[in-house]
């Protein structure tokens, strides 16, 4: 006679997919998914968002509690989909909001096979040949960005912030021999452009180097960091005896897609290393988690244009590819796959061009007697995370593998040549003015004025001249309200999502400068998307009072 206990577990094990092949349970399995996803695209509308968007109680969820009895797979998955009403459709052509793309189908179905059987890389024993398909992920990544895919190696980590992190932490074990055992002792210094990830502020702190060991160095007006300053700085760091665990060159900043000169950071570096004596190298690493993908230009003939995009497009596209292609030079290379290879959350990737820099991480066996006995891969003896799931490495390789180089160039071609189709048609209306126009990305940021104001000549009068702090503060008013108005008509149905930077760039006066900002990463955005956020704004521009 079965126990009561019995009895609700055969119910529980129905919840479950099935160890051993069950053909009615597994269509039962399917079923269960694809009703899921029913009920998902039940909430799709011309609206780029799932459903209605209702105001969030988070006191109440602060009161949940744990149900006493279970439940059923159909009353939680419809439980489930609730959370989703609100949720951006990041594919959707009426969104450009930031560097979110959608995924791929191939992605997904990497994601839910990874999420099915639940591989761990820590070590091949716990994964077997998804293994090899991080290693595969890893090589054609380095392949692409210019390194030797024997002597490079690399990991899948936690987010584009990981990837700093472990470039930095292995320039520190460089600079301060031991720190992995002894600690950092008295630190060392980091560099970034004041342009770049927040996440230094993280890595800095997370180190335990301090924020205050974090030097920021300023930017030009395309916002790439100033080489004469950086020399000064880390010369001075230098001279008064701090090491320098790493210099971080951005390749791609989010606010304005800002390109650091890498070639000149690294030759920076060399001259440092040689006229200081330096027993180590400061490492040079490449948040490069957005500009990666326009690597895939590096051999493209910009000349004959093969895939015809428009002469704006493939100045774009060759001028982002002049700093993108030195990429090699660096020690080593963060590489979003869920910002521009279309994965889902979370796909990244650290990529060292020498996999001996990994060994300064790594930890004796007997630090982890019940692990890591055998196998031939064990990369949970260096990795900061001691559980690694599949997920990010098998998307990566899913779309490396669907996309190819080509399919990279049409899609990131595709979303270059929108956003300049939006730039042309900002400028060519008197009342608003493009701040990066010179910039190479996806991103617009943009500022509209009121009637009366000559804006050939008030983006420099703003950012250079202090007279003009009034006005400025005024404008930065006046394009939140724009901001505003065309967000809620967005949400009505009406128009384009688009977002805004509270500080594009500070003045030289130190006031931030407000900026709108369009960020297309679908491959579904068109021409009239793009035309749309133009005539939603000038709406909006012609309803706002001064």
């Amino acid at each position: 006679m079965a126990t009561p206990y019995r009895e609700k577990l055969d119910k529980i094990r129905m919840a479950f997919p099935q160890p051993v092949s069950d053909r009615v349970h597994d269509s039962y399995f399917v079923h269960s998914i694809m009703r899921a996803l029913d009920l998902v695209d039940s909430l799709k509308s011309e609206v780029p968002v799932l459903g209605p968007r209702e105001p969030l109680d988070y006191a109440a969820a602060q009161q949940a509690q744990l149900p006493e009895g279970s439940s059923t797979v159909e009353e939680v998955t419809t439980n489930l989909v609730d959370y989703f009403k609100g949720l951006t459709i990041w594919g959707h052509p009426r969104t450009q909001i930031n560097v979110v793309p959608p995924p791929s189908i191939s992605s997904l179905i990497a994601t839910v096979l990874t999420g099915l059987y639940n591989p761990n890389l820590a070590w091949d024993e716990y994964s077997h040949k998804v293994a090899l398909a991080e290693v595969e992920a890893v090589a054609m990544s380095a392949s692409l960005m210019g390194y030797d895919p024997a002597r490079a190696s690399g990991v899948f980590t936690f987010g584009g912030t990981g990837t700093t992190l472990y470039g930095v932490k292995v320039g520190l074990e460089k600079a301060v021999p031991g720190a992995m055992q002894n600690g950092v002792g008295a630190g060392a210094i980091v560099f970034a452009s004041d342009c770049s990830h927040y996440c230094r502020y993280n890595v800095a702190g997370w180190l335990g180097l301090g924020a205050k060991n974090l030097i920021t160095i300023s930017t030009d007006g395309r916002n790439t960091m100033k080489i004469d300053i950086l020399r000064d700085q880390a010369r001075a760091a230098l001279q008064s005896g701090w090491p320098i665990a790493a210099i971080v060159a951005t390749l791609g900043t989010t606010d304005a897609f800002g390109l650091d000169d890498l070639e000149a950071i690294v030759n920076l570096r060399d001259e440092l290393v040689q006229e200081f004596n330096l027993p180590y190298r400061p490492h040079v690493h490449a948040d490069a988690v957005i500009g990666w993908a326009w690597q895939v230009f590096s051999d493209y003939n910009f000349e004959t244009n093969p895939l015809g995009f428009r002469p704006r497009t493939v100045r774009a596209l060759a001028g982002a590819s002049q700093r993108i292609r030195h990429l090699s030079l660096a020690d080593s290379i963060g590489i979003d796959f869920h910002k521009t290879g279309f994965t889902p959350y979370i796909s990244s990737l650290v990529l060292f061009k020498d996999r001996d820099d990994l060994n300064l991480l790594s930890r004796s066996q007997e630090q982890m007697p019940y692990l890591y006995q055998f196998g031939e891969h064990r990369p949970g003896m260096f990795t900061l995370e001691t559980s690694r799931g599949g997920m990010g490495a098998l998307a990566a390789l899913a779309n490396l593998k669907l996309l190819g180089k080509e399919g990279l160039r049409v899609t990131i071609g595709h979303i270059v040549e929108m956003t300049q189709l939006l730039r042309e048609h900002l400028e060519g209306h008197a009342s608003t003015c493009v701040l990066n126009r010179d910039n190479f990305g996806t991103v617009t940021l943009f500022r509209v004025y009121p009637d009366g104001v000559d804006t050939f000549a008030i983006k420099d009068q703003e950012m250079n001249d202090a007279v003009f702090r009034a006005a400025l503060l005024r404008h930065n008013d006046y394009n939140r309200k724009i901001y505003d108005y065309v967000h809620k008509e967005a949400m009505a149905g009406r128009g384009v999502v688009i977002s805004l930077t509270d500080s594009y760039r500070q003045t030289s006066y130190d006031e931030p400068v407000l900026a709108l900002k369009s960020f297309i990463l679908s491959p579904f955005t068109d021409e009239a998307n793009v035309e749309a956020v133009v005539e939603k704004v000038l709406e909006a521009r012609g309803k706002i009072a001064v």
